[in-house]
């Protein structure tokens, strides 16, 4: 029995309802909370800034964490100060700081828990026992608003009053249980007026989808196997190379996205986040193996002819084996570091490679089936990230997509740094903003061969330049919006949309809407 040197398809496939859940473009910037409903008047017109909390730990610095401010009490410098305005730890006694404390605060960072009593009143408390600042933990993993109402009078607060996830504060509360000194030194970073990477992360999802496009021809050298096809629902045939989608197939991604979604926003866990990392590195392990074999092939023909026999397995092409190993010890490497200042390098490449094998191993037969998906993940972005707040409090998908302060970030996403940004984050797009409108891209380029069109009278080119500027528009949305944007509403217009009208203007949408390429 041989082995085939493409990995099975049927089980890339079922990873890709689950790996396609993430597809906001980039989330938060610095005035991202201040959504301008809540009462100002004068001791309570601060804006709503994010918050840098750096803090030691027996003099060891820690990795810094994230806050809210308040719209009352001092602000807060945008520059770190210097480390002689550090400021000592301490946890009020009683914790919520609705009493006079049993500790002494006296020119130190008040850590009080949430509950009891109001923000202004432990703010009030705290700023009367001689607290520099205070810092309120949450009682959640998420950031509250801490406003006035019309009905308070003017706060009258003068120390900075910031909120942190109920995980971040935890981080501060054990250290000093374990009594270590705690040092404390907060300051908040304005955003900066250039993002370097958001260019960068542009030409990555737009290479990305043209190099998928066209590779079959361009790099394995030969046309997609036409006849080859098996399709979603149907029984499987085991030498299949494509798999086809239908119309029902928008269905099955969407409500398997749907409950993966939901799924992820109620049950927050380290071991949900690790489960993803094991399916993204089994779809990438595959993907880097196709891509490596593929362009090895490529520059030496031969290279794919020398065989080994497993007992019990059969023949294995030595290529197979090499780039498989390789592969495995890429997605090793990267699980171990993944955190690292370097690790969104191997994140991207692993990722880029899964979405090329993706791109070759599913294919849109005609606008038929793009419509039925593409207009269902259109929705489905709409409703996650604009209208699941009304009904969650919240954007799901935004929420999934930052994931939380423990265990690995998602890596559903292409990434790069904000290298202009004081926080150090990253801006991301996730795998489905260019996978769901890229296989309409690479249907555009089979139908254009199949048809003998060139660039100047075929779709491909125009599909691309429909894809590049919806790219752009969502990255001009989050700039003007100042929050995350789902990019499939930017991008199923100038893709679906270009290609239909298009093909209309042309006298060729039938035979783009019934074509089998």
């Amino acid at each position: 029995m041989a082995i085939p040197t493409s990995p099975p398809r049927r089980g890339l496939l079922r990873l890709l309802s689950v790996l396609l859940l993430a597809r906001t473009a980039a989330a938060g910037t610095a005035s991202e909370f201040d959504d301008g409903t809540s009462p100002k008047f004068p001791g309570c017109e601060n804006t709503l800034q994010k918050v840098k909390v750096m803090y030691w730990v027996n003099g060891d610095e820690q990795d810094s964490l994230t806050g809210i401010s308040a719209r009352f009490g001092a602000v807060l410098p945008d520059t770190a100060a210097s480390d002689s305005q550090k400021r000592p730890a301490v946890q009020p006694d009683p914790k919520g700081s609705c009493a006079k404390s049993a500790k002494p605060l006296s020119d130190s960072v008040a850590m009080a828990e949430r509950g009891e009593c109001t923000f202004i009143e432990k703010a009030k408390t705290a700023e009367a026992g001689g607290a520099t600042a205070l810092i309120i933990m949450n009682d959640e993993d998420a950031l509250q608003k801490m406003v006035c109402t019309d009905k308070d009078p003017p706060p009258n607060i003068n120390i900075p009053v910031v909120m942190v996830s109920k995980s971040a504060g935890d981080k501060i509360h054990s250290a000093l249980f374990e009594g270590n000194k705690v040092d404390i030194l907060m300051y908040a970073p304005q955003k900066p007026s250039f993002d370097g990477a958001i260019p960068f992360l542009w030409m990555m999802a737009v290479g990305t989808v043209a190099c998928a496009s066209v590779w079959t021809v361009a790099v394995v050298g030969e046309e997609p196997n036409k006849n080859n096809a098996a399709s979603l629902g149907g029984e499987e045939n085991p030498e299949a190379e494509v798999v086809e989608l239908q119309t029902q197939t928008a269905l099955v991604f969407i409500v398997t996205s749907s409950l993966v979604l939901l799924f992820l926003f109620f049950f927050k866990s380290t071991w949900s986040a690790w489960l993803l990392v094991f399916l993204f590195c089994v779809g990438a392990i595959q993907g880097m193996e196709y891509v490596a074999s593929s362009l090895a092939i490529r520059a030496c023909s031969r290279c794919g002819e020398p065989k080994v026999k497993f007992p019990g397995i059969g023949n294995v092409k030595v290529l197979t084996l090499v780039t498989l190993s390789l592969a495995f010890i890429f997605a090793g490497t990267w699980v171990a570091h993944q955190n690292s200042p370097s690790g969104w390098v191997g994140q991207n490449i692993m990722g880029i490679c899964m979405m090329i094998l993706v791109l070759q191993v599913v294919h849109m037969p005609n606008i038929k089936v793009a419509s039925a998906l593409l207009i269902s993940a259109f929705l489905y972005d709409i409703f996650w990230v604009f209208i699941s707040p009304l009904i969650f409090k919240k954007s799901v998908m935004i929420t999934v997509a930052r994931g939380s302060d423990d265990g690995p970030s998602l890596p559903m996403v292409l990434k790069m740094p904000k290298e202009f940004d004081s926080w150090n984050g990253y801006d991301m797009i996730g795998f489905g903003d260019i996978l769901f409108p890229g296989l309409l891209v690479a249907f555009s380029f089979r139908f254009d061969r199949s048809n003998g069109k060139d660039l100047t009278d075929g779709y491909f080119l125009c599909l691309m330049v429909g894809y590049a500027f919806g790219l752009s528009c969502t990255y001009v949305g989050l700039y003007l919006m100042n929050s995350g944007q789902p990019a499939l509403l930017y991008l199923v217009p100038s893709t679906l949309g270009v290609i239909a009208l298009l093909g209309a203007k042309r006298g060729e949408l039938s035979q783009l809407w019934n074509a089998k390429v």
